[in-house]
C-alpha cells in the first residue's frame, strides 16, 4: 500500500520539531518524546495532573510566530536544543531550566496575548491534542493535494506529523478510520480524522502565516481535516523506507 516517507516528533507541544530515522512504537502509547512537554500561559488552568486540553498551554494557533521553531533533543542527557531564524537557538533541561527556555522565547510571544509560564510535562504520555495517547499519520499525496489547490508550494512540518507515508491516494487516508494499519512491525488502530487549526498557516521557518490553509481544505475538499490519529495496538520498530498495509 504504501513506505514510511518520514519520520517527525516534536518533544516541547507547539515549540519546534525533529525528523528521525527509526521508532520503537509501544502499545498504548504515544510516538516516544511526542509532546513529551507543554508550555503553561498565565491563563492556564493546568493542575499539573496529567493530560490536559491544549487551550492550557502556549500554540501556534494564538502565537504564530511559535511555528517557526526546530528542535533537537538528546535522549541520554535530556538536554533540548532549540533555534528560530529571529532569536538564536538555546540548550536546555526542560525539566531543570524553564527559566532560561522562558527569557529565550518571550521574543516570539504578542504583548496582547498570553504569557508563557512554565513547562509541564503529563506523566507516562505525550500532551497531544487528542485525550488519548496517538500517533498521526498523514499522506504526501494528500499534501501535494493542498499544494495544488493553494497553488503555492507548502512546507510539510505545517502539519506537524508523526509518520508520513507515500503510495496511498490523496485522502485515502479518511477512509482508515476504525480499521488498523501496519507500519514496518507495529500495528495500529485508526480513531479519527485530524481537524486543523489555525498553525497550519504559519510559515514554519518565518512563523508567518502566509498560506490559507483551513479556507482551501474546506472550499476544495469539503472538510477540515488532514491527517489521521491512531493508537499503537502492537509494540514494533518503523523506519524510513518500511511498508505499511491496511490489514
Amino acid at each position: 500500500m504504501g513506505t514510511v516517507a518520514e519520520l517527525w516528533r516534536h518533544p516541547i507541544k507547539s515549540h519546534g520539531r525533529e525528523t528521525l530515522a527509526a521508532v520503537d512504537l509501544q502499545t498504548g502509547k504515544c510516538l516516544p518524546w511526542d509532546r513529551h512537554w507543554a508550555v503553561t500561559h498565565d491563563v492556564s488552568k493546568y493542575d499539573g495532573s496529567g493530560w490536559a486540553r491544549c487551550q492550557n498551554f502556549m500554540i501556534g494557533t494564538r502565537t504564530p510566530k511559535l511555528a517557526g521553531i526546530w528542535a533537537e533533543l538528546d535522549n541520554a542527557s535530556g538536554q533540548i536544543t532549540l533555534r528560530h531564524q529571529d532569536i538564536g537557538s538555546i540548550t536546555f533541561d526542560p525539566n531543570e531550566d524553564a527559566d532560561t527556555f522562558l527569557k529565550w522565547v518571550a521574543p516570539l510571544c504578542p504583548a496582547d496575548r498570553a504569557v508563557p509560564t512554565g513547562i509541564v510535562a503529563a506523566d507516562g504520555r505525550g500532551m497531544t491534542d487528542s485525550d488519548y495517547p496517538s500517533v498521526s499519520i498523514m499522506t504526501r499525496s494528500s499534501h501535494a493535494a493542498v499544494e495544488t489547490a493553494i497553488g503555492t508550494p507548502l512546507e510539510l512540518e505545517r502539519w506537524r506529523g508523526n509518520i508520513w507515508l507515500d503510495g496511498p491516494q490523496p485522502f485515502e487516508e479518511l477512509e482508515w478510520i476504525g480499521k488498523t494499519i501496519r507500519i514496518g512491525s507495529a500495528e495500529l488502530e485508526i480513531r479519527e480524522p485530524i481537524k486543523r487549526c489555525m498553525h497550519t498557516a504559519s510559515n514554519p521557518v518565518t512563523g508567518e502565516r502566509d498560506a490559507d490553509t483551513l479556507g482551501t481544505l474546506k472550499s476544495t475538499f469539503g472538510h477540515q481535516y488532514f491527517g489521521i490519529y491512531a493508537v499503537v495496538t502492537k509494540d514494533g520498530h518503523v523506519a524510513l523506507g518500511d511498508q505499511a498495509e491496511v490489514l
